[in-house]
Order: C-alpha cells, then sequence, then structure tokens
C-alpha cells in the first residue's frame, strides 16, 4: 500500500495480540542506518515497537518484519509508512501515523 513514511512515535497495532485481543503501541527505536526527513529517522523494518499487552498491561517489545515497501530500501530495509500491513509475530501489525514529512510519498507497493 503506497503511503507516507513514518518515525519515531508513531502508533501501531498489531492483530491478534500476544493475549488474542489488538494490542497497540509505539515506534520507540529505529536502528541505523537510516535517512531522515524533517530532523527525524525513518522507520524500517527491524526497527523496534513498544507494544502494551491489552489484556494485562504488560508492555513488550516488537521487530517490525521485512515486507513492508518493495522498492524503497535504506541498506537493505524496507521503508514502513502509514497504512502498511506488515507481518510480525505474533500478528499482523498495522501502522496507523502520523507520517513523518506529508511531502514524501512512497508508490511502491508492500
Amino acid at each position: 500500500m503506497p503511503g507516507l513514511p513514518v518515525s519515531v512515535g508513531a502508533s501501531v497495532m498489531v492483530t491478534p495480540g500476544a493475549a488474542g485481543a489488538p494490542d497497540s503501541g509505539t515506534i520507540m527505536v529505529v536502528l541505523p542506518p537510516f535517512v531522515t526527513a524533517g530532523g527525524m529517522p525513518l522507520a524500517t523494518s527491524g526497527s523496534i515497537c513498544l507494544m502494551v499487552n491489552s489484556f494485562t498491561g504488560v508492555p513488550y517489545p516488537l521487530v517490525i518484519g521485512p515486507l513492508a515497501s518493495s522498492g524503497v530500501k535504506v541498506g537493505g530495509k524496507a521503508l514502513v509508512r502509514v497504512g502498511d500491513r506488515i507481518p510480525s509475530p505474533p500478528g499482523v501489525l498495522l501502522v496507523l501515523g502520523p507520517p513523518a514529512a506529508t511531502y514524501l510519498t512512497d508508490g511502491w507497493p508492500p
């Protein structure tokens, strides 16, 4: 799904979550190498999200899976965009946003 790239602080949701119900979280770490937009590093596959278990409230880390943008790569890692649905165990990660920069658009399919 083409879309706008995201950065640290973007909201995400994984379905099903660790306990079955969807879990919500935030992108917390973007690992190098990275490119920036508006001074923020753009998230790529391998970035780390801090998720909160919707049943127990316990936080846990979740690494973003490799199947994001098929055309834009940063150091061999796919760019993560608003609206992407990325298989990331325990389920499928939905990137909600907000975008890091509204003046950049990645038009490549997932």
